[in-house]
């Protein structure tokens, strides 16, 4: 019986970064699998048995493979159901730069600096793209923020909430899942951010950047939404380092 395509042996010319060991072979197999046979979220893939027989590897090394691909959210496994394509999901990449930062690979000042990047193209193109069910959401989470001021939790989900919101609005789904990342680093140096701002005029200031930026998305201005933006990282930056985040 002819070997698929996807199950090509490694060192074929379409094989890619050589696998290590059976394990790593299983994996590089179901990739080039998804990538050949087009499958979307969702699809199911071939059962342990079936892979393993093409490969010739046992079903524990192809159980194996399926978990550490689960563990990576690239693909679903539930108990007695064939394993199925994942939607991408911002939770790995955030445990990646979460172990960047407690790991001292890279700084809050680094994160926020790729952060400011990101969010000013973002908010530019949410300006332009934004459905106006969007662009109200965006309002409504500012105004959150000022209608929950004397309870910061609240204040900082509604923060979250809404950049996160704006990076869907701008239509790239590669900006929404790196702004969904940045959540968890976000909730450990936030409280941090809002109390270093010694008055609640400086924090309601903080606000009202937010409604300005909501504002500019809804009347549809670029360059006004890009530079509330630019001016709301850089008092971030600004705060944050004052209290000796780096």
């Amino acid at each position: 019986m002819k070997r698929p395509d996807y199950l090509r042996p490694v060192g074929s010319p379409a094989a890619e970064e050589p696998p290590t060991t059976l394990v790593s072979k299983v994996i590089h197999g179901i990739r080039h699998l998804i990538r050949s046979e087009e499958l979307k979220v969702g699809d199911p893939l071939p059962s342990e048995a079936a892979i393993g027989e093409q490969l010739g590897v046992s079903r524990a090394v192809v159980r194996e493979a399926y978990r550490s691909m689960a563990a990576l959210v690239l693909i679903s496994v539930g108990n007695g159901r064939r394993a199925r394509v994942s939607a991408v999901n911002e939770e790995v990449l955030a445990l990646v730069i979460d172990h960047g930062v407690q790991t001292d690979q890279v700084s809050v000042q680094q994160i926020l600096d790729v952060r400011r990047t990101i969010e000013m193209r973002t908010v530019g193109l949410a300006a332009l793209r934004r459905t106006d069910k969007e662009a109200r959401e965006i309002k409504q989470l500012a105004a959150a923020m000022r209608a929950d001021f004397a309870d910061a939790d609240k204040v900082m989900e509604h923060d979250i909430a809404f950049h996160e919101t704006i990076a869907r609005a701008s239509r790239n789904p590669m900006f929404a899942l790196m702004v969904g990342s940045f959540h968890v680093v976000t909730r450990q140096t936030w409280r941090i951010g809002w109390m270093a701002r010694q008055t609640d005029t400086d924090r309601r200031e903080n606000v009202a950047c937010h409604e300005a930026i909501a504002a500019a998305i809804d009347r549809g201005d670029r360059a006004g939404a890009e530079a509330h933006m630019a001016a709301h990282f850089d008092d971030t930056v600004k705060v944050l380092l004052a209290s000796g985040i780096n």
